[in-house]
């Protein structure tokens, strides 16, 4: 626990405990049900491997899938690996926190709140976001008694599975189909990061780069988070609404901040984008439906859930991760329809043959600095 004048910054147990606690149930199901669907989609997951590797041709590299498990779980399970995954991944700004602490008037302030609040607002937030999230590769992810991982920084693999549910049936889907669907793209994140021995240190050290840029007092994070608690509850002064559009990552930024923010926005887009144009190449072999699935997944994507989901999606930064899905994809299929898969592979070589945010929009731009260049 992270403690700044003897006061906690944020009470991670009562983050865990107040999520846990205000999260949605999820779908109804009986217990036999449940448990068919945690057995398929932990086979779904198994045949993802193959199809990813197949199409993708990229092969791991050090480590093999029983490194980075497969975790089929519910929301509060989610909620825990996510809790344990921010206190890993916030040391170092909560350190500095903590340095600017015993001089500030923001600081004793504060103290005097105490980390209790800040873990009840961070809880609200969590339990929003618990309900909506299908499943997600944790790069950097602490193995717990409940939730192991790979050994090395291997990572683990998760599956909501009633967050799957809900979806399949809010579609009107064909349940089986959906969930190999989804199995494929986060399979796909599993293959990025165990084929590219080198991505994980590289996203890890950009993130922590953009963290020790941050240049701000603690009353300014606490605010932030309460404004976006606030949000959550519909408690923010009428006309507050919209910020000015502006996302929670975007109020924090130092210029510094802005020129990581942009790396980091290109990798997220090029790993979200792959994964999705994976997911639907892979389709049409092994998901009849796929067609029908993509249309009505996108169009729940776009439409949000009602005012309020829109607005924190917007406050939380959603909608910009929503562009990334789509611009990173339009990428992925122009390079390969032009260079083919394994000119698109090329992307994986360093740092360096990463895309530029820039790249990003116009994949030719990429094309002629990589290939041409090569050449």
């Amino acid at each position: 626990m992270t403690s700044i004048g003897g006061a906690e910054m944020v009470d991670w147990n009562l983050a865990v405990a107040t999520a846990t606690r205000l999260v949605r149930p999820g779908p109804e199901v009986t217990r036999e049900e449940a448990r068919a669907v945690v057995a398929e989609l932990r086979r779904h997951a198994k045949a993802s491997e193959e199809h990813v590797r197949a199409f993708t041709r990229m092969i791991p590299e050090g480590h093999e899938p029983e490194d980075t498990p497969v975790l089929v779980v519910d929301r509060a399970g989610w909620i825990r690996a996510n809790v344990a995954g921010f206190r890993e991944l916030l040391k170092p700004l909560l350190e500095k926190m903590q340095e600017r602490r015993s001089g500030g008037s923001g600081g004793a302030v504060l103290g005097a709140v105490g980390g209790k609040v800040t873990g009840v607002e961070l809880g609200m937030l969590l339990s929003f976001l618990a309900s909506r999230v299908l499943g997600q590769y944790e790069t950097f992810a602490p193995a717990t008694r409940e939730l192991p991982a790979g050994e090395n920084g291997g990572g683990r693999l998760l599956l909501v599975a009633p967050n799957i549910v809900h979806v399949e049936r809010e579609l009107d889907v064909d349940p089986h189909d959906f969930r190999l669907w989804v199995s494929l793209h986060e399979e796909t994140h599993r293959t990025q990061f165990t084929a590219v021995p080198w991505l994980r240190d590289h996203l890890q050290g950009e993130i922590q780069s953009f963290l020790s840029a941050t240049d701000m007092d603690p009353m300014t994070v606490l605010e932030r988070l309460r404004e976006a608690a606030q949000a959550l509850t519909g408690a923010r002064p009428e006309g507050e609404e919209d910020e000015g559009g502006r996302s929670l990552v975007e109020l924090v930024q130092t210029p510094e901040q802005r020129e990581i923010l942009g790396r980091l926005t290109a990798v997220m887009s090029l790993l979200e984008g792959h994964a999705d144009y994976v997911m639907d190449g892979v389709g049409p072999q092994v998901v009849p439906s796929v067609a029908e699935i993509r249309e009505k997944f996108q169009q729940r994507r776009a439409k949000g859930a009602s005012r309020l989901d829109l607005a924190l999606r917007r406050l939380l930064g959603l909608d910009a991760k929503l562009r990334q899905y789509r611009d990173g994809e339009r990428f992925v299929r122009a390079v390969v329809d032009e260079v083919g898969m394994e000119g698109f592979n090329r992307v994986w070589t360093s740092p360096n043959t990463l895309p530029t945010k820039a790249e990003i929009a116009k994949p030719a731009d990429w094309v002629a600095r990589v290939h041409r260049k090569a050449e």
